[in-house]
């Protein structure tokens, strides 16, 4: 039986505020993986930095959560 918590979402994630790579719609269970997902393939890290900031709206809701995604020690907290 599938869970809330474990249930499968789609969501668009893009980089913010930086254009240099495109949206992708991934399919996760949480936002917070959607966002982790998405900065793996961050891969020399975007414009040198070591952090790249990572916008993910659920398709299904339109809800939106930003994280700061430290590229080279995988933390991942939430933009302030």
């Amino acid at each position: 039986m599938t869970t809330a918590a474990t249930r499968i979402r789609q969501f668009r994630v893009h980089a913010g505020p930086s254009g240099h790579h495109p949206a992708q719609i991934i399919e996760e269970a949480s936002f917070e993986a959607a966002a982790v997902a998405y900065a793996e393939d961050f891969d020399p890290p975007i414009d040198g930095e070591p952090e790249v900031r990572v916008i993910v709206r659920e398709l299904a809701t339109g809800h939106e959560h930003c994280f700061l995604i430290d590229l080279v020690s995988g933390e991942t907290a939430a933009c302030g």
